[in-house]
This record gives structure tokens, sequence and C-alpha cells, in this order.
């Protein structure tokens, strides 16, 4: 304990919320000292969540660094509410591509633990807030990469994600209303659902006139 005693005695000036920040992040370093990563991690978890309103950038790496701990031991299933929690804050930051980044890393953490429903529902979530970016081209390519995990390609999850990007196609703006206030978005993440229920956004005729130029461009490849 010795060495890390410097570290404690903090400047007065220093917030109490950074001190037991502080405090979080040394007992999670002395808990991955003594091969205990489970209390190593909610050490960090509670850090994080203490920092979420002052500093969301720190909490985010925070709870980054908790699900690393978890994944390292190879206990991803006990990570699931961190990495749902990182993505909440990124999408309240309204940076949209990280926050489907780390749902995917949830994907691919809950194929690992043989989580079905955790993994289906998180390759969603990632499409939808693509849609909700305006990025189709990126919700369209992670479909499509998700589509190669069977489990995700047999689901009712693909199914709506289906639905969704077919009426994005099509340009049905009402469509997409009601494809978004089906029961199939009831058990995202509250932050998710939220999302999905202001779809359609962007230009959804720019989508349509790329979709049939696309496919202009390949009947020409047939003659």
């Amino acid at each position: 304990m010795g060495e890390y005693i410097p570290f404690l005695v903090l400047d007065y000036a220093t917030s109490a919320m950074a001190m037991r920040c502080s405090f979080n992040a040394i007992a999670s370093e002395l808990y991955r000292e003594c091969g205990r990563p489970q209390p190593a991690s909610d050490a960090l978890a509670k850090g994080a969540s203490a920092l979420e309103e002052k500093s969301p950038e720190e909490a985010i790496k925070m709870y980054d660094e908790a699900c690393s701990v978890l994944e390292e031991d190879g206990k991803e299933q006990m990570a699931f509410d961190l990495y749902r929690a990182a993505a909440a804050l990124y999408i309240k930051m309204e940076k949209y591509s990280d926050a489907a980044a780390l749902f995917l890393r949830l994907g691919s953490a809950a194929d690992k633990c043989n989580a079905i429903n955790s993994q289906c529902k998180a390759y969603l979530s990632a499409i939808i807030i693509y849609l909700y970016a305006h990025d189709f081209q990126q919700a369209q390519k992670c479909y499509n990469d998700c589509s190669e995990v069977q489990a995700f390609l047999n689901s009712d999850q693909n199914r709506c994600a289906t639905k969704l990007l077919s009426a994005y196609e099509e340009g049905d703006a009402e469509e997409i209303k009601r494809i978004a206030q089906s029961s199939a978005f009831n058990h995202l993440d509250h932050v998710v659902i939220r999302l999905a229920r202001k779809l359609p956004t962007g230009d959804l005729q720019a989508i349509k006139k790329a979709d049939d130029g696309e496919e202009s461009l390949d009947e020409d490849d047939l003659t």
C-alpha cells in the first residue's frame, strides 16, 4: 500500500468527486494485483458512474477499462451493463459512430457467451443508431456484416432490421415510423428506443435515389 500513498494526498482544490474516482482507480489496480478482476471492474464502474454528469469522456474511459478487465478474464457477460452505460453516454454526447461501435463490441462479447438475445439486440441497436445519424450506407454495411452471424440472421431483430432498411430504400417515411413503433423495439435499451421513435431522420429521397442509381448500374452490367 505504501507506494500508493502519494497519490492519495490530493490538492485541496480537487473536488470530492475527483478524489473518490481516484480512490476507485487505485482500488481497482490493487484488486487486479491480487487477481480479483470482478471487484477491480466494479471499482472502475463506480468511479465512471460518479463522473457521468461532470466528465462523461472520463467516465467512458473508466467504463471501457472496466469492460477490458472482465474481457481479459473471460467474463464478458458481466460487462454487458457497462457496455450499455458507455454507449448511452456516447449517444448523449451525440457521438453516434462510437455508440454503434460499442454496441457491436457488446454483440461480439455476447457471442462469446452464447447470449444470443443480447447479441441480436446489440446488432439491431447499432443499425438503428447509424440510421438516426443519417448514415444509411454504414447501417446497410453493419446489417450485412451482422447477418453473416447465423444467430442474428435467424432472429426477430434481423427481420425487423430488414423491414426497416427496405422502408428506407423505398423512401417510405410512414412505414419507417410504423416499424419503429413496433413491439420488436420495446426490449432495446431506452436510449436506443428513443432514437428509433424519432426515425426517419435525414433525406429519405436522397437514399432512395442512390439506391435506384445502384440498381440501374446493376442492370447496365447485365446488358
